[in-house]
């Protein structure tokens, strides 16, 4: 009888789908939902001896950034004195090497996956992340064929580029790495993506790698000058979209727009919609919507709801701020505390927001949510705004994203609502927080992390995502 057991008291981790060098990968069940997840466990011991513990920051990091269709979904992240624990979403698929391996695709099976890789690339991009090693062993298919893309572990983000605006770090496997990465000079994440993909296209239409050779040097050489040939059964417009995407000179490569104008992409296109977070409280009718939006400051009411004070002291100091790497419900906002009472913060609210020209609805009591009048990346932003009594005379205000771009919400808010509520805000989250001895913040997160530890997992920390 195949062995499993319980992690977290959350999920039931059954048989190895798979290993690599600091991680083996496991399938596994949510205990409640019954809903079937990928677990990646990853030896905490293993990484840090190696180096790498700041790769598995970024990877969650980047991660967390990227929510779309057909990229590999991290739910969520736990760890243990000795493990990390990467809950992601089972594909079951798959790799798309393994479909590849069996002999090459028809133009139109090449053509969808391509046209979902270069939209999920697109969407990276647009996140500031590059991927860095585009191959189809790193491609997975879902059950409806549908592809996903996985390991972002040598992934960079923004804070990667050196002053010259360039990456410089060496990785990537050879055979699908752009000439200028291995130039060592620095190179556009964006455009070594993109000759990744063109190397894809190929062996997917090919059922071989275009720059083949036994000896790494002699491939490297082809590589340098783009030298490659083309099979009698490729079409004439897939050949003239690959000679673009193939191009030594990153400067004269193809771009993603062009991509997508491109006449052999275009043929049965239709862009993914990226994912949205809804809140539950969005699940109301668009009738009942219009009703609250009416009478947003009608209804009187004694107090709003009370801010936990350890909630509150953990939110507006730096030391508990752990946002850059998990996104928690209340880590997700912007949150900031005033004097005013409650009803005047909410009437400056829906001024600014009716300003912006966004549709204003009630919730509940000292809750309200902002819809946006334009479609953006991932639809409307709706943002939830909510205020919470701490002291009689201090009030906390937190805004969060409900639906949409995240990138949008950060704008909505650096822009759109610090400025127009300068003069009901006390201090903004983190603006005024205390710079103590680190070994002193250690200290007081190890004490707190005891004190919240669940009693089915010894020493076990637990991030949602």
């Amino acid at each position: 009888m195949e062995e499993r057991h319980v992690i977290f008291g959350k999920y039931e981790m059954g048989r190895l789908l798979g290993k690599g060098t600091f991680a083996k990968v496991y399938y596994g069940k949510h205990l409640v939902t019954g809903e079937n997840v990928a677990i990646k466990v990853i030896s905490k011991n293993q990484v840090k001896k190696e180096g790498m513990m700041e790769q598995i920051q970024r990877e969650v990091s980047v991660m967390r950034l990227v929510r779309h269709p057909n990229i590999v979904e991290l739910k969520e992240v736990m760890a243990t004195k000795t493990k990390i624990f990467f809950i992601m979403e089972y594909v079951r698929g798959g790799e798309l090497f393994a479909k590849v391996a069996r002999g090459r695709l028809k133009e139109e099976a090449a053509r969808k996956y391509f046209q979902q890789l270069i939209s999920a690339i697109d969407y990276c991009h647009s996140r500031g992340v590059y991927h860095r090693d585009l191959k189809p062993e790193n491609l997975l298919l879902d059950e409806d064929e549908n592809l996903k893309i996985s390991d972002f572990g040598l992934s960079a983000l923004p804070e990667q580029l050196r002053q010259d605006g360039l990456l410089h770090t060496q990785c990537g496997t050879p055979a699908y790495v752009a000439p200028e990465v291995l130039r060592k000079k620095g190179y556009d994440g964006s455009k070594a993506d993109i000759w990744s993909c063109g190397v894809i296209l190929y062996v997917l239409l090919a059922g071989f790698l275009p720059f083949q050779e036994e000896n790494v040097m002699k491939m490297y050489r082809k590589v340098f000058k783009a030298e490659y040939h083309f099979q009698p059964w490729f079409s004439t417009d897939s050949k003239k979209l690959i000679s673009r995407l193939l191009v030594a000179d990153p400067e004269k490569r193809i771009t993603i727009p062009a991509i997508m104008r491109n006449h052999w992409f275009l043929r049965g296109f239709s862009r993914p919609v990226a994912f949205s977070i809804q809140d539950s409280s969005l699940e109301k009718t668009e009738q009942e919507q219009d009703l609250d939006s009416c009478s947003v400051l009608q209804t009187k009411v004694s107090s709003p709801e009370f801010y936990n004070a350890f909630e509150f002291i953990s939110s507006m100091s730096s030391g508990f701020d752990l946002s850059s790497l998990f996104e928690t419900k209340k880590k997700s906002g912007s949150m900031f505390t005033s004097k005013f009472s409650a009803s005047a913060i909410m009437e400056k609210i829906d001024g600014v927001a009716r300003g912006l020209n966004y549709k204003v609805s009630k919730l509940k009591d000292f809750k309200v949510r902002l819809q946006g009048p334009c479609e953006g990346r991932k639809g409307k932003l709706a943002v939830t705004a909510e205020v919470f009594e701490v002291a009689p005379e201090v009030a906390v205000v937190e805004f969060s994203k409900s639906a949409g771009d995240t990138l949008e919400y950060t704008k909505f808010c650096e822009e759109d609502v610090r400025p127009a509520l300068k003069d009901i805000v006390w201090t903004w989250q983190g603006d005024n927080a205390c710079n103590n001895d680190n070994s002193n913040n250690n200290n007081s997160q190890v004490e707190d992390s005891k004190k919240k530890k669940p009693s089915h997992a010894e020493d076990c920390e637990i991030a949602m995502l």
